[in-house]
């Protein structure tokens, strides 16, 4: 399994990120890419999941491209959307204070880490407890794997049964991901 990195223009090394949002419904959606969307926290339609770009995780986005849109995420997009739409069990806003609980300043701090590949992932698995180093956690516990996202405001600007570069919506679009997300927040 390989990751792909991204050097920064600082010198820094850091993890593509890249946000996974379906923007089809649950109609004639084949059993196979049922599965796919399952195993990528997409189970309703406007719903969004944020992963490092992997093979596997490359793999399943093109798998499921007729009923997703996908892209690399920007640290401003995944800090607003992690702000303004993460949310814990019990449907509780994700705070500044519960992210202090398990070490971490603020949801910038958590977000850089995250890029930077010092946390594994943003939320931990079910029954899973962080593990801490340097006294900041893993993952943050009880931290939903998804994003409940609006429709677009203004709405599509092409249609959703095809792929972004005949003039669509689907598929990969780059960093125009970024545009899209904060249209839904």
């Amino acid at each position: 399994m390989q990751s792909t990195q991204e050097v920064k223009p600082s010198g820094e090394v850091g993890r593509v990120i890249v946000a996974a949002v379906r923007i089809r419904g649950l109609v004639d959606v084949s059993p196979d890419v049922e599965h796919t969307l399952d195993l990528l926290r997409l189970r309703r339609k406007f719903t969004c999941s944020v992963y490092p770009l992997t093979d596997s995780i490359k793999g399943m986005l093109k798998a499921a491209e007729g009923w997703l849109t996908w892209g690399e995420v920007s640290r401003e997009t995944l800090i607003q959307l992690l702000r303004r739409r993460g949310r814990l069990v019990g449907d509780l806003p994700l705070t500044d204070e519960y992210v202090k609980k398990y070490g971490w300043g603020n949801v910038e701090e958590l977000v850089d880490a995250y890029i930077r590949g010092e946390v594994k992932s943003l939320w931990c698995r079910k029954g899973e407890r962080p593990s801490m180093v340097n006294g900041k956690a893993s993952c943050i516990p009880g931290l939903k794997p998804y994003f409940r996202l609006h429709p677009p405001k203004g709405g599509f600007k092409g249609s959703i049964k095809k792929t972004y570069n005949a003039d669509g919506e689907l598929g990969y679009r780059g960093s125009a991901i970024n545009d899209l997300i904060m249209r839904m927040i």
